[in-house]
């Protein structure tokens, strides 16, 4: 078995426990009458306020000078939370039987909507914060999370798969969400160092800016290779 492989095997392994787990919140929401595009919705709110939070926090800094490392943890916890609906709207549509082409596509736009929100957020607060090249790194974090789904979405225009790449969606939203909490908590622990909670910070969207554009470009050459042998 190749490593690309293992990797696919114990990534859907993962998203099968966590939906052994969530099934029954999701059985319930169902029963209520929720739809999958409430679910969405309640995703993209959630997100835009943990955007929002992020965000506070650099401009609070700004004007007082004081990093304010709660509200970066609080962005975090948030992100993570309600990213979780990305998990949830899908198998509303899937167990509830309301699976539709609209939803899918509402589904897609919603999420970069919330990468756009947060991955901006965060690069205003370092900017705040006076980590420039930090705040440069996150914008490329985010030309490259929109970029591996726009990859993906013109390949599938074209007639072809493509879904390769290890910086999918799950993965950048977990980097985030943790990149923040880490932040956070270290600075509320070392307030004398804010440096090294930054870094952190600054470290995770390194990791997703280069690893996001090294998928997108992944999937360039397997749509070229796929085009040229149609």
């Amino acid at each position: 078995m190749t490593n690309k492989n293992r990797y696919n095997k114990e990534r859907d392994g993962l998203q099968q426990g966590i939906y052994a787990v969530i099934n029954p919140f999701v059985r319930l929401l169902i029963r209520m009458g929720v739809t999958p595009n409430m679910v969405t919705t309640i995703g993209l709110l959630g997100n835009l306020a943990a955007a929002v939070i992020i965000a506070y926090a650099g401009y609070d800094a700004q004007v007082n000078g004081v990093p304010r490392f709660d509200l970066i943890t609080w962005g975090g916890a948030v992100t993570i939370i309600f990213s979780l609906f990305d998990m949830l709207d899908g198998q509303v549509a899937r167990l509830g039987n309301m699976v539709s082409r609209f939803g899918a596509l509402y589904d897609s736009v919603l999420d970069r909507y919330c990468e756009l929100f947060t991955l901006g957020a965060l690069s205003y607060c370092l900017i705040m914060n006076g980590y420039i090249v930090g705040a440069l790194i996150a914008f490329v974090a985010l030309v490259g999370s929109i970029m591996v789904s726009y990859v993906r979405a013109r390949a599938e225009g074209v007639g072809l798969e493509c879904k390769v790449g290890f910086m999918q969606r799950p993965e950048r939203v977990v980097v985030t969400a943790l990149g923040c909490l880490a932040c956070g908590i270290t600075g509320l622990c070392m307030p004398s160092q804010p440096e090294v909670a930054f870094t952190i910070l600054v470290i995770a969207m390194a990791v997703i800016a280069v690893f996001a554009n090294l998928t997108a470009f992944a999937r360039i050459d397997v749509c070229r290779r796929g085009l040229k042998n149609q």
